[in-house]
């Protein structure tokens, strides 16, 4: 099953004709996942042709409005659309009285429930987890409490070799268990080795996200070895002032997380409206780190590729 990452929003807090405000939409084997909610995601779930009413779980990074003002909105649709399962959401407290209050003012309800799940930025763990996945938050650090998350594949089963099996008849019942690498004994006493019949598993991939954060360091021990990293990337170098009052990072910066934490590849976001093109962030992270690209809105990343 996939493990897929779309950008919905490439943009930070001023939206462009070309970068919407931050949104990415992510399938992982089965599980729908929206990761931030900026003003007009829905629309772009509508132009990219991605069903909405499937995501099950929102995370929300925090509280600054180019991170959550199309929420909201896209509830309502849903709503309107005839959503009747619920949906749980993970962010910070002051969400739930936020939605709360918009729905209420406006004389609003929503025909599903809204399962609220605090995430406190000062800690670490784990929010959600199955037997195909996990979704885990950490700490960021920016103007308002702030939360990175990382989604993880759990281990995935080895594969049977289809010919072999059927050519020594293996009992079907022995199946599963020489997925999960354990060699059975048959009815006559003889053992099956796993290995013998079995493919090794594809390996468990993981995607890093940190939102608005200023550099720091901190976050490497949660993201290690990440497959994907992204990273913002709001400014480059020339505007490190600006980087710094702002608590946001620069494409170098980004780049020296990503290299210091031994993730595969790095995608940068979150860039300023300053800018036409992200093609000075790739140069200046390329110099410290070379797996480096800019996002743009409507890519779609396979991990499971």
């Amino acid at each position: 099953m996939k493990f897929t990452v779309t950008i919905l929003g490439s943009g930070a807090a001023l939206p462009t004709s070309s970068r919407k405000p931050t949104a990415q939409y992510i399938e992982c084997r089965g599980r729908k996942i929206l990761i931030d909610c900026g003003e007009g995601t829905q629309m772009q779930f509508r132009k990219l042709g991605i069903k909405f009413q499937r995501i099950e779980h929102i995370l929300i990074s925090h509280l600054h409005g180019d991170h959550y003002f199309g929420l909201v909105g896209l509830l309502s649709t849903m709503h309107l659309l005839g959503r009747k399962k619920s949906i749980e959401i993970y962010a910070p407290k002051e969400l739930k009285l936020i939605l709360e209050n918009q729905l209420n003012y406006s004389g609003s309800r929503l025909a599903f429930d809204l399962v609220f799940h605090e995430v406190n930025s000062n800690e670490s763990g784990v929010l959600f987890e199955d037997d195909k996945m996990s979704i885990e938050h950490f700490p960021l650090s920016h103007k308002v409490p702030t939360s990175g998350f990382i989604i993880k594949e759990r281990e995935k089963e080895r594969k049977l070799i289809g010919d072999l099996v059927q050519a020594d008849k293996i009992r079907i019942e022995h199946f599963q268990s020489l997925k999960e690498g354990k060699d059975v004994i048959d009815e006559n006493g003889k053992i099956i080795e796993a290995k013998k019949y079995t493919r090794p598993a594809e390996s468990a991939k993981s995607y890093a996200y940190c939102s608005d954060t200023r550099y720091y360091e901190n976050v490497i021990p949660f993201i290690r070895n990440a497959d994907v990293l992204y990273h913002e990337a709001t400014f480059t170098e020339e505007f490190m002032d600006r980087a710094k009052v702002t608590m946001h990072s620069t494409a170098r910066q980004a780049a020296k997380i990503a290299k210091q934490a031994g993730v595969k590849r790095l995608l940068m976001g979150h860039l300023s409206a300053r800018y036409e093109s992200g093609d000075k962030h790739v140069e200046e992270a390329k110099e410290i780190f070379e797996q480096s690209e800019v996002v743009e809105d409507g890519n779609v990343y396979d991990l499971s590729a």
